[in-house]
């Protein structure tokens, strides 16, 4: 299981479909909560990854691809949380998928601040416990984080079962794709529609410069909004809020 994608989908196929490609922890057991808050409203697509330690952003990208084709489904939104916003800019530039438009959640293009740098250098200084602590140390605060989404609370335990030692290693290894990747060319180049959606608080890609530089670069660019109950991982800690506001995106387009 640890080295195959996963996917799996729900809704009909008639619906406009909307593809969720995770964060850094890689897999989709935090996304319960805003695919309840959907409703039936689109056909969702959740996406987990293998725990690989040498996959390049362009196999990320294939992967998802193949496993898309595999289940027939051929076109779409792409929404990219954190990690899997370089993702999408790498799907986007190989042109293989019939992107019907990429929504950014806690999202970028290229990292904004020498953070993850400096996480990356001393990653294999410290311990895998601490490690870990850093990276999914909110799992520590969930009960308090995801109060506002019961179906995400449920899920908690298939995802800190999933921080095995192996998953801290890919995680490190999403990290290092991200210091080294640079989609700014692509980002200029796209006129897909784009849209973007942060929480608030948000200390691991501060909104402010993001939003900023999209405006200014992206042609594709339509509108970028901030949840103030949201923080870096809005989908999940405003699920109610998060899918309203991507709903009334995708109504907008069409």
């Amino acid at each position: 299981m640890d080295e195959q994608l996963q996917l799996r989908i729900h809704g009909k196929a008639s619906l406009l479909t909307l593809i969720y490609l995770p964060g850094l922890h890689g897999d989709w057991t935090l996304i319960s909560g805003f695919r309840h808050a959907l409703g039936d409203q689109v056909r969702f697509v959740e996406i987990t990854y293998p725990r690989t330690l040498t996959w390049s952003l362009d196999d990320y990208a294939a992967g998802v691809e193949t496993a898309l084709a595999r289940n027939d489904v051929r076109g779409g939104w792409l929404l990219g949380e954190s990690f899997s916003s370089q993702v999408v800019w790498a799907m986007v530039a190989r042109g293989k998928f019939a992107a019907q438009g990429v929504i950014l959640a806690g999202g970028f293009v290229k990292y904004p601040t020498p953070a993850l740098w400096f996480m990356d250098k001393i990653a294999d200084r410290i311990s895998s416990r601490l490690l870990i602590w850093i990276i999914f140390g909110y799992a520590r605060l969930a009960r308090l984080l995801y109060r506002r989404s019961p179906r995400t609370l449920a899920s908690l335990d298939e995802f800190i079962t999933r921080r095995t030692e192996l998953d801290r290693r890919a995680a490190q290894h999403r990290l290092s794709l991200i210091i080294r990747n640079d989609p700014r060319p692509i980002a200029r180049q796209s006129t897909l529609p784009l849209f973007g959606l942060s929480g608030f608080f948000d200390p691991i890609v501060p909104w402010p410069p993001v939003r900023r530089w999209l405006r200014k670069n992206c042609p594709g660019f339509r509108d970028y909004r901030v949840i103030i109950s949201g923080d870096h991982n809005v989908l999940n800690t405003a699920p109610g809020a998060s899918s309203h506001q991507i709903l009334e995106w995708l109504e907008l387009e069409g």
